[in-house]
């Protein structure tokens, strides 16, 4: 963990943040609220580049972003990185490390962001006690492994406009959910990450981005995104569907 991380002694609370029905179970009544707040110990800030946990650091909590974008990895023999995920606000991370009590990736900041720290043992003692945060934490759990799956449905059979366009679609609809627009974004990650992900060469990556801007579905300034032809998108993504 890098020593200019900052954590926070301030009592962070879960009733309310703006964020908890994205990381939070809902449906508690605001007594039961008081004592879902107990799951959160601190607040932790990140640079952008540091880390909040690296591979094979023990595993003690679990982590619900507040602000900013983060990028999971992992390194191959070689020395090359591989990203296996981006993280954005109202998600939670660190849940790889409740296997083998120890953190099986890197998670960097991509900007300056802010993280409430939850010990994995109140995690469980309030999971005891209220069972719609057990049920949470394992809904949160099987929506990672769809992620995972769906990642390896990309690598295998999608050709490389396919997989940008489920990219992009994933990543706007998860920002909407957020309150962001529908729309726009700031990609967060670079080109070389992107492609990481995506298993495509950075070449590959900047042509796919090219494509789409020629052919008018989406507008590119940097990192600056407009998609202006989301059905274009979709029908790209999903050709059986839209044909």
């Amino acid at each position: 963990m890098n020593p200019e991380n900052i954590t926070e002694t301030i009592k962070v609370a879960c009733s309310s943040c703006n964020l908890r029905e994205l990381c939070m179970p809902v449906g508690f009544n605001p007594e039961d609220m008081q004592k879902l707040d107990d799951v959160v110990a601190t607040r932790r800030r990140i640079k952008q580049g540091d880390s909040l946990f690296s591979y094979g650091d023990s595993f003690t909590s679990l982590f619900a972003i507040r602000t900013g974008f983060f990028k999971t990895c992992v390194s191959s023999a070689d020395g090359r990185e591989q990203v296996t995920g981006f993280q954005m606000a109202g998600e939670i991370m660190g849940l790889d490390g409740i296997v083998s009590d120890y953190h099986s990736c890197d998670a960097i900041a991509l900007e300056d962001a802010e993280v409430c720290v939850m010990p994995f043992a109140n995690v469980e003692e309030l999971s005891r006690e209220f069972p719609q945060l057990q049920r949470h934490v394992h809904k949160i759990m099987s929506r990672e492994i769809v992620r995972e799956n769906g990642v390896m449905m990309l690598l295998g059979n999608m050709r490389a406009e396919e997989r940008l366009a489920a990219f992009l679609l994933n990543l706007v609809q998860r920002l909407h959910a957020r309150g962001f627009s529908q729309s726009e974004l700031t990609l967060r990650m670079s080109r070389e990450e992107i492609g990481s992900y995506l298993g495509m060469k950075l070449e590959t990556v900047s042509r796919a981005f090219s494509k789409f801007s020629d052919e008018g579905i989406i507008e590119v300034k940097q990192r600056y995104v407009r998609i202006i032809e989301p059905d274009a998108l979709k029908k790209i993504f999903n050709p059986q569907t839209y044909s």
